[in-house]
């Protein structure tokens, strides 16, 4: 049971750093766009194609994993401790199923962030680097974002995230096909809570790795900090607020 523990554990660790490699990969294109191997995983600058489509999907949903998957970790060992001794099923299958479930939903929001994308490029309000072109959008993002950290909805689902037990004691299921399930409602719960902080990397800019690496710390420490603990999600939002304002005044001056 131990070793199986443990290939879960790297299994998980492995997926990560994969991810995370794949981001440097991609942040060293954006900067080196002229390198012939920096171009082979690039969309086009203009009037994506199909191609260019499947090619920022994927660069999202890579993206989805190295940024989120650290973050569900407390989770993670939990339903592992949780599926120990299952009749039937191994710990490393029931794993599988939980955490493809949770990462289906970062898929579906990738798949709905690149059609996004794709609109505000073809608008001209996203610059072919993957950063926002105005100032409107981008004060906008920050301030929509900064008042959802202010929103019950917002605290709900946090909540739901720091309270892996909570969690699991009320929608424990059974079965590989369970724990599908039950990843999927995790994974729904976390995009809840941080999917407005994902859509600052409009702002922040797409492929940017030092912004890409805070974000990823914001969104950990948001679900590591006691379930009680609301004022430094509020005083994110407030700083949020504060310079999406900031951006909309220098925007009409």
């Amino acid at each position: 049971m131990r070793s199986e523990v443990s290939q879960v554990r790297f299994g998980l660790a492995v997926l990560a750093g994969a991810s995370w490699l794949y981001l440097v990969y991609m942040a060293w294109g954006m900067a080196d766009m002229e390198e012939p191997a920096a171009q082979l995983l690039m969309p086009a600058m203009m009037h994506w194609g199909a191609m260019d489509l499947v090619l920022v999907f994927a660069m999202w949903a890579i993206m989805m994993v190295a940024m989120m998957l650290p973050s569900a970790t407390p989770m993670v060992r939990t339903f592992v401790r949780s599926a120990q001794g299952q009749p039937g099923h191994s710990v490393a299958s029931l794993t599988s199923a939980f955490v493809g479930g949770y990462l289906a939903i970062w898929t579906l929001f990738s798949a709905v962030i690149t059609l996004s994308q794709w609109g505000l490029l073809e608008l001209r309000l996203v610059t072919p680097m993957m950063e926002s072109a105005s100032a409107s959008l981008s004060g906008s993002l920050l301030v929509a974002a900064g008042v959802f950290q202010f929103t019950e909805f917002k605290n709900a689902c946090l909540n739901k995230c720091r309270t892996p037990m909570g969690f699991l004691m009320t929608e424990w299921r059974p079965g590989t096909c369970g724990a599908f399930i039950m990843g999927l409602r995790h994974g729904a719960y976390c995009t809840g809570c941080c999917a407005m902080l994902m859509l600052l990397l409009f702002v922040l800019g797409v492929m940017n790795l030092g912004w890409i690496i805070v974000l990823t710390l914001v969104v950990l420490a948001e679900k590591l900090l006691p379930a009680e603990s609301v004022w430094p999600t509020r005083a994110l939002g407030a700083g949020l607020i504060a310079w999406g304002g900031y951006k909309l005044l220098i925007g009409q001056g």
